[in-house]
């Protein structure tokens, strides 16, 4: 089977900035964030260990990589979803998710990071359904991309992220015919 490996990488697009964060877009993303831990969850606890342990793509992380990099990921960015809602334009600390996918806790099973997810996710939609219109405009500095990023455009990137890497594992599920 001949697939592009632009679309291996993003079978759902890249993440376009939105122009505008309208409330229909932020209430998508937020049942998207809610939800996603059960998608996770549904998507993976059939696979075996070798199938765990099967690259996404030609070069990419394995399924048990993604799994412990959503963790990863999704913690950092609740820390700073509530950095940016308790301080004005915070800059936060940016990390390496290259690196910290091959460190030691990346092998371990999948079930910590399932756990995780499903806390950080259940908080994180307690924070976003008490949020008002104009707490989706705070905003925290990312220095990697030099410059402010408000809440409304993090909420519907992360929702992009839960699917981008949920579409990565279902994919290479289809393909396999696992």
């Amino acid at each position: 089977m001949d697939i592009d490996i632009e679309f291996l990488k993003y079978p759902i697009g890249k993440f376009q900035k939105p122009e505008t964060t309208e409330p229909g877009l932020i209430s998508e993303a937020i049942a998207t964030i809610k939800s996603f831990p059960a998608h996770l969850f549904t998507a993976v606890s059939p696979l075996s260990p070798a199938q765990l342990d099967t690259p996404y793509r030609p070069g990419g992380w394995t399924v048990r990589q993604l799994v412990h990099h959503c963790a990863d990921s999704h913690m950092n960015a609740f820390v700073r979803f509530k950095l940016a809602l308790t301080e004005q334009n915070p800059t936060i600390k940016p990390y390496d998710e290259a690196a910290w996918a091959n460190l030691s806790d990346s092998k371990l099973p999948i079930e910590p990071s399932l756990a995780i997810i499903k806390a950080i996710h259940f908080k994180w939609g307690v924070v976003l359904d008490a949020m008002s219109k104009e707490d989706y405009i705070r905003s925290y500095f990312h220095p990697e991309k030099q410059r402010s990023q408000e809440l409304g455009e993090i909420t519907l990137m992360y929702a992009w992220h839960s699917t981008h890497h949920l579409s990565h594992i279902q994919h290479l599920v289809l393909r396999e015919n696992w």
